[in-house]
């Protein structure tokens, strides 16, 4: 038998329920966990699906009659386990930032991992038993899979942009629930016309609370949020709470934040009041109730002395977060401010909390909501200060959260970017965190460095730094300084008592003489990375990584090196640990994990129950190993090519969100029609294969190139030309699969749930290794290993 109609929607619509909480769990875990794990939620899902596939090949299922009662059974039990996996991970303690020095973590992190992974297993039991008992028909299951995953992508901000992260959990239970309405009885089919009655009506009220500004979170944070630290404040309260589709924001009064980044001590005035804004529960950014006229204190910040530089300025505000910088800018007496904004509801609460006081509402503020990156690429207007504020809260502590977030606005080509958008004499100003050892501040050297050059300028020249006791700001001057303008400088840095570290005409004794360290290690140490001679070396030989932030490598907060290791597990669980050791090591530790589950969950069927089947043994040791090495190097290759895809268009489309909502169904929808069509005997299978080699290598080398061109288009355009680049390799991508499948219908049709198993399991590995291999070389390489994935699976396909 075939599969039904109703089948293939009920395999369409379950796909789509996992990927839409795929989606949704980016968005718990980047407000839960500081990150959203793209990785990790991709291996949860596939690691359920090779779970699956490895326990329906210990069973007798028949390859020719569709089992729509395990189907409908699978569709049921994934709506009950999304509701008892969200309540489970709101009671595992997991928190990613203690993992350095608190050993629990890890058994924690395991629970926490499998918690998450029982719904994905339920989800690919379904899938995995439509597409066993398919018949000759598996290629359209397979298409209705895929399909169903890129349609449950495109939901994924509509659910979390209305009722948030608890509304999508929700929406996601509804839409597994619709997956098994075709295929159940009258009775059923009454149950769950109520229960979807019920939950539609409770997922409106959640967004009408989010409309309303009191949206509930819907999980356990971290105690280490700064959200959670607010609201331990006396008299502190939530005052708004709202989703949409990439982020949550909550604003909290009288949280007793005293935040000016940098302030110098010799300001003795007024502090303004302040309320706190917190993006995805962290990172408290102050609104300050103050009009530019009352706030003094911006004169005694580490970036005013731009404006004193460049007084009647056109000025650029590079997302500002509650606005401090678009304030101080209006009160250095900017003429002209653009503000850069990617998340439009930030503004949006400010406004709405303070009209009286918000920076954003001056007559003088333009506020532009688009990703930073393509405004600096496409905009035509030049200024005279493009100023990047620090909102970022200190970190001392690197677990794997932080050294894993891409940062495109603090990668070579950003500075690039905002250099060449300034006037003749104009000024680039960054402030960063000083960090004991130094880290940090010596990466942002190397990266402005290395911008300052492709605009074909001298760093030494170009650059004058200064630093206060916790921050490092940096002024970059491509056309040079004169000797007025510096002369200027050290008068300020001397009335607020900022130490010089860098300037083209130093002197040793100039540096470390009010905020003192033993020896002048911040003069030295930049010294020798503006040195062209010295800086290699320099770098190669600093303990921890420092070298430039490419866009194909963005891990700003990445520090680790391979020497570190020993001394990290020496001290693991005994101390605090710095600069992302413990975190990056938590990737192996993951990768092993999930190697061992694997290795288990392919291994289990050969020795308990398939040797044993006549279909198995025709095709003989060697046919198995074949089939094992085929959909291994598919799984990788797969993964390899779409994971570094979505974090590469982050660059594009300003946030992970957005990047997964656009890549995922490009993909994913290309590959259905390439499943659809894989049955037809007249297609070309070696030209096709290795016409997806080539794509795959195109995609690693060229569509960056292709796309840049593309950087402030309209977002429409935008996915227009992702669709048009991603379509034809995921239409290729999605050949392989099924011309397996079909060979083992002819050769061995009772191993089919086996390569369903071997495909899930090395595409949770691949998973994982992805990010290891992305950290350490970049997406290009990445992409490239998985062109050579699918070369290695041609030459095992056709090769006798």
């Amino acid at each position: 038998m075939t599969p039904s109609r109703t089948t293939t929607w009920s395999v369409g619509l379950l796909a789509a329920a996992v990927m839409l909480l795929e989606g949704t769990l980016l968005r718990l875990l980047a407000i839960a966990q500081h990150y959203h794990f793209a990785f990790l939620v991709i291996s949860l899902a596939l690691l359920g699906i090779g779970a699956s596939g490895a326990y329906l090949s210990l069973q007798k299922i028949s390859v020719n009659d569709v089992q729509t009662h395990r189907l409908r059974q699978s569709c049921l039990l994934f709506s009950l386990s999304v509701g008892v996996a969200y309540a489970a991970i709101n009671l595992i303690p997991f928190d990613s930032y203690t993992i350095a020095w608190d050993p629990r973590q890890i058994l924690f992190f395991g629970m926490y991992y499998l918690a998450l992974g029982l719904s994905f297993f339920f989800g690919g039991l379904g899938i995995g038993v439509a597409l066993i008992s398919g018949g000759e028909q598996r290629n359209v299951v397979y298409a209705a899979n895929l399909a169903g995953s890129g349609l449950g992508a495109l939901l994924t901000p509509v659910a979390t942009g209305s009722g948030g992260v608890p509304g999508a959990i929700l929406f996601s239970c509804l839409v597994g629930l619709f997956a098994a309405y075709p295929i159940v009885n009258a009775g059923w089919r009454i149950v769950i016309r109520w229960l979807a009655a019920a939950g539609f009506v409770l997922f409106t009220f959640l967004g009408m609370l989010n409309i309303q500004g009191s949206a509930p979170l819907g999980m356990i944070l971290s105690p280490y949020k700064g959200l959670l630290n607010a609201l331990r404040f006396p008299g502190s309260s939530v005052e708004v709470s709202r989703w949409n589709a990439i982020s949550r924001i909550d604003l909290v009064t009288n949280a007793g934040i005293h935040q000016l980044t940098g302030l110098s001590y010799t300001y003795t005035g007024p502090l303004p009041a302040q309320q706190a804004l917190f993006l995805d529960g962290d990172g408290a950014q102050a609104i300050n109730l103050a009009t530019p006229d009352t706030f003094e204190a911006g004169d005694f910040l580490p970036e005013a002395i731009s404006f004193r530089l460049l007084p009647d300025a056109r000025v650029l505000v590079v997302e500002p977060g509650g606005g401090t910088g678009v304030l101080q800018a209006i009160a250095g007496k900017a003429r002209r401010i653009t503000v850069v904004e990617n998340n439009p509801l930030v503004s949006r609460i400010v406004n709405e909390f303070s009209p009286s006081t918000s920076p954003f509402l001056d007559a003088r503020v333009h506020t532009i909501s688009m990703p930073v990156r393509p405004f600096l690429y496409s905009s035509e207007k030049s200024f005279d200060i493009v100023f990047f504020p620090l909102i970022d809260r200190y970190l001392p502590i690197r677990s794997g959260a932080f050294s894993l977030a891409e940062t495109y606005n603090l990668t070579v080509e950003s500075f690039h970017n905002a250099l060449s958008k300034l006037d003749q004499d104009g000024i680039l100003v960054i402030s960063r965190w000083l960090q004991t050892p130094q880290s940090e501040n010596l990466r942002l050297i190397t990266t402005l460095a290395a911008a300052i050059e492709m605009q074909g300028d001298a760093p030494g020249d170009s650059l004058v730094i200064f630093r206060g006791l916790q921050t490092v700001t940096a002024l970059a001057r491509p056309g040079g300084w004169t000797v007025s303008d510096l002369a200027s400088v050290r008068a300020y840095l001397e009335s607020r008592r900022f130490d010089l570290v860098w300037a083209p005409d130093i002197q040793l004794a100039e540096t470390n003489r009010f905020n003192r360290f033993a020896g002048s290690e911040h003069f030295l140490s930049v010294e020798a990375l503006l040195d062209e001679e010295r800086r290699d070396d320099f770098i190669a030989g600093y303990p921890f990584a420092i070298q430039p932030v490419l866009d194909d490598r963005p891990f700003f907060f990445h520090f680790f090196r391979p020497a570190q290791t020993q001394e990290v597990l020496a001290t693991l669980g005994m101390t605090w640990q710095p600069f992302g050791g413990s975190g990056f090591l938590l990737l192996f530790a993951l990768l092993l994990m999930v190697l061992l589950f694997s290795t288990v969950l392919i291994l289990l069927p050969v020795f308990v129950g398939l040797r044993q089947r006549s279909a198995v043994q025709a095709v003989g040791v060697n046919g198995r190993f074949r089939l094992l090495l085929y959909f291994t190097a598919l799984g990788i290759a797969f993964l390899f090519v779409e994971i570094p895809l979505i974090q590469r268009w982050i660059l594009y489309l300003g946030h992970a969100s957005y990047s997964f909502i656009i890549v995922v169904p490009g993909i994913l929808l290309s590959s259905g029609l390439g499943s659809l069509v894989a049955r037809n005997p007249k297609l070309p299978k070696r030209a096709l294969f290795a016409l997806l080699v080539g794509l795959v290598f195109a995609a690693a080398f060229w569509f960056p190139r292709w796309m840049q061109p593309a950087m402030g288009w309209p977002l429409w355009a935008q996915i227009l030309l992702t669709v048009l680049l991603l379509a034809p390799l995921g239409f290729l991508m999605g050949l392989p699969f099924p011309w397996g499948l079909i060979w083992l219908e002819e050769h061995a049709p009772g191993l089919i749930a086996w390569a369903w198993a071997i495909n899930g399991c090395a595409s949770v590995i691949a998973a994982v290794l992805a990010a290891i291999l992305a950290m350490s070389y970049g997406f290009m390489v990445v992409i490239a290993l998985g062109g050579l994935a699918y070369t290695f699976a041609l030459l095992v396909y056709f090769l006798k």
